[in-house]
């Protein structure tokens, strides 16, 4: 189980970076729908949730430190790309955070204990972690191709 996990969250990761190849730097920041999501926003997103889930939250706490991590890394400074923080950047800390994940996921069991100190029940295993990660990265990797699909279209 744990394997098939990991290897959708890598599907999905690929699926969001593939979004942000061959366009434009202004495609890529630039929001197209209401809520202002654009895709490198995205990629900073889940970028911060690696770090959180399946980092900080399992005792794994990766060297990397995103630059747009304030204070408190839930703050929401993660959805836009700063003009200071190029496409290489953004997409670098994203694979290299995702690779620590990867290390971190193949070391524990699923039932491993994790800690997320912003949820109400506060105590979680490995799985869960997975398993939230997994999903909510397929949930982005569906808004970064309908993003893309709108940029494409003009």
């Amino acid at each position: 189980m744990k394997l098939e996990l990991l290897e959708g969250l890598r599907r999905s990761r690929a699926q969001v970076l593939a979004a942000v190849e061959g366009i434009s730097e202004y495609d890529r920041r630039r929001p197209v729908v209401a809520s202002g999501t654009n895709l490198l926003g995205l990629v900073k997103h889940l970028a911060g949730e690696e770090h959180g889930y399946l980092g900080e939250s399992l005792g794994h706490t990766p060297a990397l430190r995103p630059t747009w991590f304030r204070d408190d890394p839930y703050e929401e400074h993660d959805m836009w790309a700063e003009p200071d923080e190029s496409t290489d950047y953004i997409t670098t800390v994203y694979r290299e955070l995702s690779a620590h994940s990867d290390q971190v996921i193949l070391s524990l069991d699923l039932d491993s204990p994790g800690h997320v100190a912003h949820w109400e029940n506060h105590e979680t295993t490995l799985g869960v972690l997975l398993f939230t990660m997994a999903t909510e990265t397929a949930h982005h990797a569906g808004h970064a191709t309908a993003l893309r699909q709108l940029i494409d279209r003009g």
